[in-house]
């Protein structure tokens, strides 16, 4: 996505928010399952602080399952991409809630 956008990648939640705290981002595309902080609860921060909850955030990550989809959801999200996907599926999809946003 590198062709089009500026893109940053984050090791872990905690590296993420701590990266958010000094730049602010167009999107995060956030994995749920991540060292030290998960993406639930890194969306959950984000909703309670002024500065960060109308960052819009794209869940990418390989969970599927029929509960954590719907717990992920329930978050209310931008979006929800599985990582299986192709890359330029993924990139479509951005490119699209860029059109939209």
């Amino acid at each position: 996505m590198s062709d089009t956008y500026s893109v940053k990648a984050a090791n872990s939640g905690m590296d993420g928010i701590a990266y958010i705290s000094k730049h602010r981002p167009d999107l995060v595309l956030l994995d749920y399952e991540m060292p030290v902080v998960n993406g639930d609860t890194v969306i959950k921060m984000f909703d309670e602080n002024e500065d960060t909850r109308d960052i819009p955030v794209i869940f990418l990550t390989g969970k599927d399952d029929r509960d954590t989809v719907m717990k992920l959801l329930e978050l209310k999200p931008a979006g929800y991409l599985l990582k299986m996907q192709s890359g330029a599926e993924i990139h479509k999809y951005v490119d699209e809630f860029f059109k939209k946003n």
